[in-house]
């Protein structure tokens, strides 16, 4: 009975001590990897942008919740996280934006980004590959003008399992599961400029 029940505590403390410290470098919004950016400045064609959005940081120009990290010319690698844009009101981001029924600040979404012109064909090829939703990039300088041909396309590749219910999009609040989501605020085919 004694060495039963010292094995199994052994077994209980081993395993907390595995999950506790794995669960801590979990990367979330305020663990994000080395690298990763929100508010990236990145340049086309000699002129520096940024992504359009309000923002998850006071002063930053991005989708909220977004980190990056430039791969390439047109080519970006980004951590969707489950925060929204900035507050005044509140002095930070909105928490658990994306995911109400999530933890703040956690993982979402693994995210490749190719900034690409928008037409229809270009539509159509990319949402085949997962990339349904583009986003605006925004000169870095007032006005912050979009840019007049290029978008970031956008393919969200889900981590886990989760209710994605973003207040922007009412009409595509959904079960999420891992892989790729081809239902991420499909937008591909609403024309651009």
């Amino acid at each position: 009975m004694k060495k039963s029940f010292f094995l199994s505590l052994v077994f209980l403390i081993t395993g907390f001590l595995i999950l506790v410290p794995a669960a801590l470098a979990a990367p979330n919004y305020e663990r994000n990897p080395d690298g990763f950016v929100h508010g990236l400045l990145f340049e086309v064609d000699g002129e520096n942008y940024y992504f359009a959005g309000p923002g998850s940081e006071l002063g930053a120009r991005d989708v909220p919740g977004h980190s990056w990290v430039q791969t390439g010319p047109y080519r970006f690698v980004g951590r969707h996280y489950n925060i929204g844009p900035y507050m005044p009101n509140l002095g930070r981001y909105v928490p658990a934006w994306w995911a109400p029924l999530e933890d703040d600040g956690i993982l979402l979404y693994k995210v490749d980004g190719i900034i690409a012109p928008w037409s229809p064909e270009i539509a159509e090829s990319m949402a085949k590959r997962g990339y349904v939703h583009y986003h605006e990039i925004v000169h870095a300088e007032a006005p912050y003008e979009e840019h007049e041909t290029l978008v970031l396309w956008l393919k969200h590749t889900a981590v886990s399992s989760f209710y994605f219910a973003p207040p922007p999009m009412p009409g595509n609040w959904r079960d999420v599961t891992p892989g790729i989501d081809f239902n991420f605020m499909p937008n591909y085919m609403m024309q651009y400029n």
